[in-house]
């Protein structure tokens, strides 16, 4: 069996367990679910049997966040991509991922931590999951995964599976996308 089928193996066993462990703290139901960039489509199609599994079997509601629509979306409804395409062809790429950065993390636009709640209207941390997906739309360097944590942390008591694209150096430190840099980019303090 693969490392992919493992972990996906040890996490349904965690989601499913009496009281839910994918925490070691009560107001930080967070986990982060690591995997190799490569095995990205092989891990959506699995994340949908898994969901399927856990609805079937466990009574648990699967509930997918794509964060990189929710970074398009943000996007198109500020000031829309033709905008982003002309700061990009003026002042280069950096300015363009500063630029979706502010959309996503000013108090004066839409804060991705704020859309990202947006989807748990309504859902029971008794029963319902959220799977946070698509991390790419924050690559390579659009936003950071941690603050994201960070940001949810103590708004929510739905448990959150994230799933990051990328390696590990350590047992805290993760390389976004395997990038060069990307490494020691927040202190995640949460279960890997």
């Amino acid at each position: 069996m693969s490392s992919l089928n493992n972990n996906l193996k040890t996490l349904e066993e965690d989601l499913v367990a009496e009281p839910i462990r994918i925490s070691a703290y009560h107001d930080l139901p967070f986990v982060i679910f690591r995997y190799d960039p490569q095995e990205e489509f092989e891990l959506r199609k699995r994340l949908r049997l898994l969901a399927f599994g856990l609805e079937q079997n466990h009574g648990k509601q699967v509930h997918f966040v794509s964060l990189a629509e929710l970074v398009w979306k943000v996007i198109a409804d500020e000031q829309g991509l033709g905008y982003l395409v002309k700061v990009e062809k003026t002042r280069g790429f950096k300015a363009g991922q500063d630029h979706v950065n502010s959309l996503l993390s000013s108090p004066h636009f839409r804060p991705i931590a704020d859309e990202v709640l947006k989807c748990f209207d309504g859902l029971d941390p008794g029963k319902d999951l959220v799977f946070l997906v698509r991390a790419g739309g924050f690559a390579p360097g659009i936003y950071r995964p941690s603050v994201l944590l960070d940001e949810l942390h103590q708004r929510t008591m739905v448990p959150v599976v994230f799933f990051y694209p990328g390696g590990a150096k350590g047992s805290t430190e993760l390389c976004f996308y395997n990038l060069p840099g990307t490494g020691g980019a927040g202190a995640y303090n949460y279960r890997v």
